[in-house]
């Protein structure tokens, strides 16, 4: 597996489409100061998922956006395509190669494709997760970062060495499974709110105190028909 091509547009010194082949081995690519060597390595970086404009050498992420020059509009949008061969099937897809753009409008608005397809960031990063790329690896070591790594504190130096070890990608999924957990007990203390609210309304209603209830075997107290006397007619008699 590695780097097969490289395709930038708009992202900062590249203004046109520009597109780098590589082969397998080693690759250099020389230059004089100021021609944008760094830029290529940033393009790589920010097309990974990079979220800090510091890191892609910017104060903001539309830093990365092509700023114009002599007789050169400026970029109204930024977009790096990265393409990694897996002839070798160390990444988990049939296809012989991942290819992986990343764009954004000077709008802010920003996405990610996966082999032409849109997708989440976090698609992109479980993709790369098992083959030592990323944001958050160390295939990309930019300018003074092996100072930073060496002068960092030990806490911050143990992380380094867990991510090159690949052991970030197992606690990203920890994390992530914590996650859904929280949202389930959640949304089951919820249930049973709305359950025991059900079951208060359908409840009987008690009756109120002094309310009058019919007593066990009380009997009609009303006194029978009184026959009528002979030779009466119910009309002329009286009691």
């Amino acid at each position: 597996m590695y780097l097969r091509s490289l395709t930038l547009k708009g992202f900062k010194s590249f203004p046109h489409r520009t597109r780098l082949e590589f082969g397998p081995g080693i690759s250099v690519i020389v230059g004089p100061n100021g021609s944008g060597k760094s830029n290529i390595t940033d393009a790589v970086l920010w097309a990974l998922g990079e979220q800090s404009p510091l890191a892609v050498r910017g104060q903001t992420m539309r830093d990365v956006l092509f700023a114009g020059g002599a007789g050169v509009p400026s970029a109204s949008v930024a977009e790096v395509e990265v393409v990694i061969d897996n002839s070798d099937g160390r990444l988990q897809s049939d296809f012989s190669e991942i290819s992986i753009v990343r764009r954004l409008h000077r709008s802010g608005e920003g996405e990610y494709r996966l082999n032409g397809a849109r997708c989440r960031l976090a698609d992109v990063l479980e993709v790369l997760s098992d083959t030592g790329l990323g944001k958050e690896m160390h295939s990309v070591v930019s300018q003074g970062r092996v100072e930073q790594i060496v002068m960092s504190r030990p806490r911050e130096r143990r992380l380094v060495i867990e991510e090159a070890a690949g052991l970030g990608k197992h606690r990203k999924r920890r994390h992530r499974a914590q996650l859904k957990l929280e949202r389930t007990r959640a949304n089951l203390e919820r249930l049973l709110d709305i359950e025991r609210e059900a079951r208060t309304r359908l409840r009987p209603r008690r009756r109120p105190p002094g309310a009058r209830r019919p007593f066990p075997g009380r009997r009609s107290c009303r006194a029978p028909p009184r026959p009528f006397p002979l030779g009466l007619s119910p009309s002329s008699w009286r009691p």
